[in-house]
């Protein structure tokens, strides 16, 4: 799902070259490699609030809140939703206000406009697309953040990542959570057993995937139910295969899907995705699968899980951490390969807004932009925040800190998920637009002209024209 750009917003990311980026991706790779167990880098130090969280108590002024109420919806579910409790558990603590965590449903901007058509929207949302930001402020429901909030992200967060939050050049949303989507997950058993390594390019990917299956184990894990995994390895494949320029104008519908590029995406994945044997379940069986379970059979059933390998972003981790696998050792991980010139880096995340303005909810955007916030998360695992001012150490296992650490050295060079940059009807509905051609394409991968003509007229009616 995911990157930074113009798109229909009017609204610029620097963008100078992709060195930066590169370099971060090399480095990364290094330092997964090298990374074993899952040390918990907590300590003490006089800025730690307990349990190993390093940002400063006191990093960020609230104001009392006493009596104040306020609802917060998100898409999150299970861990992820528990562990961001947590965080607004302690945001309860230091305010005296009563926060209550409203379950939403994909896509969140029909549940948001069901809400706010009973008269009863959230104070705050987790939007995890662009094109849901723009199209809030559209409709008139999401509010300018304000002074302190604006305050504190100027403080915390790179010029790329305060720009994807802004519309017509008002900051609108806070990116509490990010996501690096350019990451493939691996079963260190089954690798040990099939001799396989590493790869860095498609190509050894390929050859890596036979390795797997020769030795007994079906290569890859795919969670085809969700239909923005999918988006996921298209995005990863077309960044890296056609490059960063194309990627900024299909993200833009400046250029069409019929595009000759796109067939060369589609073909590549194919190679995976069209190989009945290198698929869990085949494509009827990816396609009954959702992503936390894509993960979790990638790491049960001892030497003989249901797959080798699963591709998706950091917060695998979270998921992983539901099995008996320790990311480091039994869980590892490395970055998703070339397939062009240069190793692709996508980027997610998910924005704080504000859709009731109050002084509660602005303090509430505010805490959310703080390193306070981010390293109670942070700690927990299966989380990874944009914010600059939090400290990496923070992070439950050097795996996690060296994909923090990758994400905020790229700075403003980073691609965002092409597809939570489209309009919501095209680029994050299940069962239509994007998602829904790409798991037609999963089960009928041959079919490469007639999944290009799908999406192309599902994008020009969602882009309009």
């Amino acid at each position: 799902m995911r990157m930074s750009s113009t798109i229909r917003t009017g609204r610029t990311v620097k963008r100078t070259t992709r060195v930066a980026a590169t370099l971060a991706v090399a480095a990364l790779a290094l330092s997964l490699t090298a990374c074993g167990g899952d040390d918990d880098n907590g300590g003490g130090d006089k800025g730690d609030k307990g349990g190993g969280t390093k940002a400063p108590a006191s990093s960020v002024t609230l104001p009392k809140l006493d009596g104040e109420s306020l609802e917060v919806a998100a898409v999150w579910t299970g861990t992820e939703q528990e562990n961001f409790k947590k965080v607004l558990a302690e945001f309860e603590k230091r305010t005296g206000a009563k926060v209550t965590f409203v379950p939403a449903q994909d896509p969140i901007i029909n549940f948001l406009g069901s809400k706010i058509a009973g008269g009863a929207p959230p104070d705050v949302a987790m939007l995890p697309q662009p094109g849901a930001i723009r199209q809030a402020v559209d409709k008139g429901w999401a509010k300018p953040l304000g002074a302190e909030a604006t305050k504190e992200l100027g403080e915390n967060y790179s010029q790329g990542w305060q720009d994807i939050g802004k519309v017509d050049g008002k900051q609108y949303g806070v990116y509490y959570k990010a996501a690096n989507k350019s990451l493939i997950w691996y079963n260190a058993q089954v690798f040990e057993n099939a001799g396989a390594s590493e790869p860095k390019t498609w190509d050894e990917l390929l050859n890596t995937a036979q390795m797997v299956y020769d030795s007994g184990v079906t290569p890859f894990s795919v969670g085809g139910a969700d239909g923005w995994t999918l988006t996921d390895w298209f995005e990863n494949v077309y960044l890296s295969q056609a490059g960063p320029e194309k990627y900024d104008q299909l993200a833009k519908h400046e250029i069409k899907w019929t595009e000759p590029s796109v067939k060369q995406a589609l073909t590549t994945l194919a190679e995976i995705w069209g190989k009945k044997d290198f698929v869990a379940g085949g494509a009827s069986g990816a396609l009954q699968t959702e992503f936390p379970a894509s993960v979790t059979q990638t790491f049960t059933g001892g030497a003989q899980p249901k797959a080798g390998m699963v591709y998706e972003g950091d917060f695998v981790q979270v998921n992983i951490g539901e099995t008996k696998a320790k990311v480091g050792t039994d869980a590892k991980v490395f970055p998703f390969p070339a397939v062009g010139d240069t190793a692709p880096v996508v980027s997610g995340g998910d924005a704080a807004v504000v859709f009731k303005d109050s002084k509660a909810a602005q303090a509430l955007a505010t805490w959310l932009a703080s390193p306070d916030a981010a390293a109670i998360q942070a700690k927990l695992g299966g989380f990874l925040s944009p914010n600059k001012s939090v400290d990496a150490s923070v992070y439950p296992n050097e795996v996690q800190k060296k994909i923090a650490e990758a994400l905020v050295a790229a700075g403003d060079d980073f691609r965002f998920d092409m597809s939570d940059q489209a309009p919501q009807a095209f680029g994050g509905t299940p069962g239509k637009g994007e998602w829904k051609t790409l798991q037609d394409f999963l089960k009928n991968p041959k079919d490469v002209a007639g999944a290009q003509a799908k999406l192309e007229a599902d994008a020009a009616a969602a882009y309009g024209g």
